[in-house]
């Protein structure tokens, strides 16, 4: 496994993730979310991404409880804050009273003094983003929270925040989790990296296989039993006839290198400027080893810059 430093901070992440939204909040079977948590410790895993809104604190509890086998000081734990978790009217969004009030549950949840990483899940119209960082930069006074960072965040609202950061003395967001893949890339590479990049904000991305769509599991349509077909919004976002052309022409990539296509655009995205991290799912223990297989390939030139002519 190779590993990563978290932008310009000396905590080191592996360069493959393990999340919580899809396993743990779908609720798979107990022994198989066990296998696949201790695959990936055994494999190297170290960051393991989770948020309190994922199955309403369930996969918190679940994950956390398998996590404690382990010592903590070998794991990089992350979780967030945002969406509502009931219908109370200030048990929602980034003001000071959630914030502070969330660290407590959810730390209670995974059974932890603190976490590595406090994300902010989305932006938060309704709250001055100073009153935000201010609440962060008192969880890390407080030792329940290491680094603070953003998820889905808009270029304009890190750099608002980075320069408030610096003009009050406050502990800047270290961290960014946008949404990034083979298959959407552009405001990324455009908007986010430009403005994280030169401030020392490091990239923990998600969705890398575009909602599998980079696996080749929709090379010939969409399978009764796929994503695809149960969720309209994943199939809108990613199955396109020039989408699956483009992937089917990366297995011969792929093959050449004896990788699986998800072996090759996990590398792919962890190769990528800024990236830290790349954050996984899995259901399966099968789909945990073969995202594994992609945490010790370093694409050389040739074959980035042949990719590159596949994507266009």
């Amino acid at each position: 496994m190779q590993y990563k430093r978290l932008g310009s901070a000396g905590v080191k992440v592996s360069a493959i993730a393990l999340g919580g939204w899809i396993n743990f909040e779908r609720k798979i079977p107990e022994d198989q979310a066990e296998g696949i948590v201790r695959l990936a410790y055994e494999n190297g895993v170290n960051f393991y991404d989770l948020a309190d809104v994922y199955g309403t604190g369930q996969a918190e509890e679940w994950m956390g409880g398998m996590l404690r086998q382990f010592p903590r000081h070998t794991l990089v734990i992350s979780t967030k804050v945002f969406f509502e978790m009931s219908d109370d009217v200030n048990d929602r969004g980034l003001s000071r009273k959630h914030v502070l009030e969330s660290i407590d549950k959810s730390l209670k949840r995974l059974g932890t003094d603190y976490v590595d990483i406090y994300f902010c899940h989305r932006p938060d119209p309704e709250t001055p983003i100073l009153e935000t960082a201010r609440a962060m930069d008192d969880l890390i006074h407080q030792g329940k929270v290491l680094y603070w960072g953003t998820s889905e965040w808009e270029p304009d609202q890190i750099q608002e925040t980075c320069d408030l950061c610096e003009q009050y003395g406050l502990y800047p967001p270290q961290v960014e989790q946008p949404q990034y893949s083979m298959l959407y890339r552009e405001r990324v590479e455009k908007q986010i990296v430009p403005v994280a990049e030169p401030r020392g904000i490091g990239l923990t991305v998600f969705s890398p296989l575009a909602m599998g769509m980079l696996t080749g599991k929709y090379d010939d349509g969409i399978p009764q039993d796929s994503r695809f077909a149960t969720e309209a919004w994943s199939k809108e976002n990613f199955f396109t006839e020039e989408n699956a052309e483009k992937v089917r022409q990366l297995k011969a990539v792929a093959d050449d290198l004896g990788l699986t296509r998800a072996q090759l655009a996990l590398a792919w995205a962890a190769q990528q400027k800024g990236v830290s991290s790349v954050i996984t799912g899995a259901t399966k223990i099968a789909q945990m080893e073969d995202n594994l297989g992609a945490g010790e390939v370093t694409l050389s030139d040739d074959v980035l810059a042949q990719i590159e002519e596949i994507l266009g």
